[in-house]
């Protein structure tokens, strides 16, 4: 019988010692190569979903991620509304090689695919970031964003209860981030050079209208075609990019729905990740260009992360 390595388990604390900008530079060196095979299997019923999301680089490693999503669930019982686990298996030989604290590889690869996004698309100069959420990938959509454009020295949050986002700026205070809850949305985006929508609203937050010249909208909490963070005249407006197409265009309300209302077509979308990181498509062009991003995450990314984390532990 083959003896088989230990199985590594990595713990949230250990993804997160890992540090954004080696996860952005993860992610930027592996959209270089190849597109995992990928799926994604979605579950429904009130209002909760089950989100499973495999992948494959032949190879090198196959790995799945099982997330469930209970909105409220921070409320009700004390525990996050996303949670996830991650399984990693050896691309030779198939063997169970790693668990990752899937919840902890949610928020950080989201936090660095929009953080990658912003470092090719957002001015160079952007100095006013805009959180519209405060829930729990706030901060680290945060901190990923201010790891790629430093320059972003000023942070707005604006959340449904002020409360929270009076919470996440004191937070943010705290850690030495000139941050400041503001109860004002349209104001906020007006004044801002980036904004960030992490929220689970099935209603347009963001109009196109309020966006300034040479704003970079990044768009992360919608993954349903039921949910809508920006309007039809954001995307009219825009510059549209994603990081797949494989789970934008028909999976996402923000694409999905103008797309169906014949306000944009799907050759209207610029470049994806994959020709941005490769040099296909140049990203921002002009300094008064509004482009917009659509992270809609995909099983692809938790494998690139797994991956990278899985062979940072093996190095000690």
């Amino acid at each position: 019988m083959t003896d088989r390595q230990p199985m590594t388990v990595i713990t949230a604390a250990e993804v997160f010692a890992a540090g954004f900008p080696a996860l952005v530079e993860t992610l930027r060196r592996d959209h270089r190569g190849p597109m995992p095979e990928v799926g994604r299997s979605l579950l429904e019923r009130g209002g909760a979903s089950f989100l499973v999301l495999p992948a494959w680089l032949p190879g090198a490693a196959f790995g799945v991620k099982m997330v469930t999503v209970l909105p409220g669930n921070e409320a009700r019982t004390g525990n996050p509304s996303v949670q996830a686990a991650y399984q990693l298996f050896d691309g030779a030989t198939g063997t169970p090689s790693a668990t990752v604290d899937g919840t902890a590889l949610t928020y950080a690869k989201t936090a660095a695919d929009s953080a990658l996004g912003a470092s090719i698309l957002a001015r160079d100069d952007a100095a006013v970031l805009l959180m519209v959420g405060a829930g729990a990938l706030a901060p680290h959509l945060v901190a990923a964003h201010r790891s790629v454009r430093p320059s972003l020295a000023r942070v707005l949050v604006w959340n449904r209860t002020g409360a929270r986002a009076e919470a996440l700026a004191g937070d943010l205070r705290e850690d030495g981030v000139d941050a400041q809850a503001v109860p004002d949305l349209e104001a906020a985006v007006r004044a801002a050079d980036v904004v960030c929508c992490a929220t689970a609203s099935a209603e347009p937050l963001v109009r196109g209208g309020w966006l300034a010249p040479g704003t970079h909208l990044d768009l992360v909490g919608g993954f349903t075609a039921a949910m809508r963070e920006s309007d039809d005249e954001a995307v009219r407006r825009a510059t549209v990019f994603v990081d797949t197409r494989r789970f934008t265009i028909d999976d996402c309300g923000d694409l999905s729905q103008p797309i169906a209302a014949g306000v944009i077509e799907p050759s209207d979308i610029a470049a994806d990740l994959f020709e941005l990181c490769r040099g296909d498509h140049p990203g921002r062009r002009t300094r008064d260009e509004i482009t917009l991003f659509k992270n809609a995450g995909g099983g692809h990314l938790d494998l690139f992360v797994a991956m990278a984390l899985a062979e940072r532990a093996r190095a000690g």
